[in-house]
């Protein structure tokens, strides 16, 4: 199993490119099951979670060619099996996403309910409320949802559809399943986030007619069919904010290309406030970090707040930051998992419930610490380049599920960092 070797104190320097969002491909490779032609995308991130939706897809009979330059080109016209099966779903829990392309398109899917995940609840219930609100009948037997068309229907029905509560997936779901519905649709309570902005520009390449991605209240009126198209993914804001808060805890100068501040401005104005330089240029952002930072708190929440998926890489900046700090965390009851191994290095935190207290430390130092999930890694790797000698992170699989090649990167703007087997 690879482990992270890292050697800490090093400031970093130059510029690391910034991948496609992971958030943005996944849903954008189930889009391509709406249509019968190809579709091309490209600025694809090289991630565990990408092979496993292309094994997925590929697997119900999709074509797929993947090319040297971060593409990859799909073609769903000879789709024979409506079906996600457990051995692939159960390491990713966006494969849930086929549901809406699958029954738009083809009347009838199966899914496989996704497994538990590290980080706390993600409850399918609202994607299949929303569904069946546009007309599907759908079951859940032998933990697979079974999902086909109300008798007498030949497409799904457009639907007002207000979520309890706001999900990303959900949005998505609804979303492409909205495309090919009869009518009008109307999304209440929609995700926000920038990969959903983007997810909806790549419909409308297709011939999808939506208004308002981007706000709370999505409106898309069916078509009779989609065609296919070329899209570049949307730069990945978290990979964005990961390496913003390296560059702020290890001190430098860096250029982040193809960054784009107006999608993590909650980040950034915390950044600025601690006493980092963050600014948008032509192509990208730049950043430079001198000196010791003033800790900032903070509270989690839906976009355009502050992301609970860059919660843990920015308690690992204030752990040694100047000054206390308190995090909340109120999106997932369990995502304070990273903080035993915080302490491991000498970071000074204490939870209460949902909330994390922090005492900044000048210094943290190296030792052997274990990943427990994907945002939990990147904030163990920033400490470690920030501690004194030798950290090892231990289980970073869960890193290459969201990360291309992030100790590659970091090397080249200078860290002394290693994979070793």
């Amino acid at each position: 199993m690879d482990k992270l070797l890292i050697r800490g104190g090093r400031r970093l320097n130059g510029e690391v490119r910034i991948s496609g969002a992971k958030n943005a491909a996944l849903p954008e490779l189930c889009a391509a099951l709406l249509s019968a032609d190809t579709v091309t995308l490209t600025n694809i991130p090289r991630l565990q979670d990408v092979a496993t939706m292309v094994t997925l897809i590929r697997n119900m009979g999709v074509t797929v060619e993947q090319g040297d330059d971060a593409s990859v080109r799909l073609n769903a016209g000879g789709l024979s099996s409506p079906e996600a099966p457990y051995e692939l779903v159960k390491t990713m829990r966006a494969s849930v996403l086929a549901l809406g392309p699958l029954l738009a398109r083809f009347g009838e899917a199966t899914v496989s309910l996704p497994g538990g995940c590290a980080i706390g609840s993600r409850p399918v219930d609202q994607h299949i409320k929303g569904l069946q609100s546009m007309g599907a009948e759908i079951v859940v037997e032998h933990g697979y949802m079974i999902a086909k068309l109300l008798k007498g229907r030949t497409r799904l029905k457009g639907a007002r559809i207000t979520t309890d509560m706001v999900t990303v997936t959900g949005t998505e779901n609804f979303l492409m399943a909205a495309t090919l519905a009869e009518g009008e649709t109307i999304l209440e309570n929609a995700a926000q986030e920038p990969e959903i902005a983007d997810l909806a520009e790549m419909l409308i390449r297709m011939g999808a007619k939506i208004e308002g991605h981007g706000t709370s209240r999505i409106r898309i009126q069916g078509v009779d069919k989609l065609h296919g198209c070329t899209h570049q993914v949307v730069a990945d804001r978290i990979e964005t904010g990961t390496f913003l808060c390296a560059v702020a805890a290890t001190g430098g100068e860096v250029l982040l290309r193809h960054g784009r501040i107006e999608h993590i401005e909650a980040v950034v104005e915390k950044l600025r406030e601690a006493g980092a330089t963050v600014t948008a240029v032509d192509g990208g952002i730049h950043v430079r970090s001198q000196g010791r930072l003033k800790a900032q708190s903070f509270r989690t929440t839906e976009y355009p707040g502050f992301p609970t998926d860059m919660q843990a890489q920015f308690m690992a900046l204030n752990a040694i930051s100047e000054g206390a700090s308190h995090v909340t965390e109120t999106i997932f009851e369990n995502r304070f998992m990273h903080v035993n191994e915080m302490v491991r290095l000498g970071a000074k935190i204490q939870i209460d419930g949902r909330q994390a207290i922090l005492e900044g430390v000048e210094k943290l130092s190296g030792a052997t610490v274990m990943a427990t999930d994907l945002r939990a890694s990147a904030s163990l790797v920033i400490a470690g380049l920030v501690a004194d000698g030798e950290t090892r992170v231990d289980r970073i699989y869960h890193l290459d599920r969201g990360y291309d090649q992030m100790e590659a990167k970091l090397r080249g703007i200078g860290a002394d960092i290693e994979r070793v087997s």
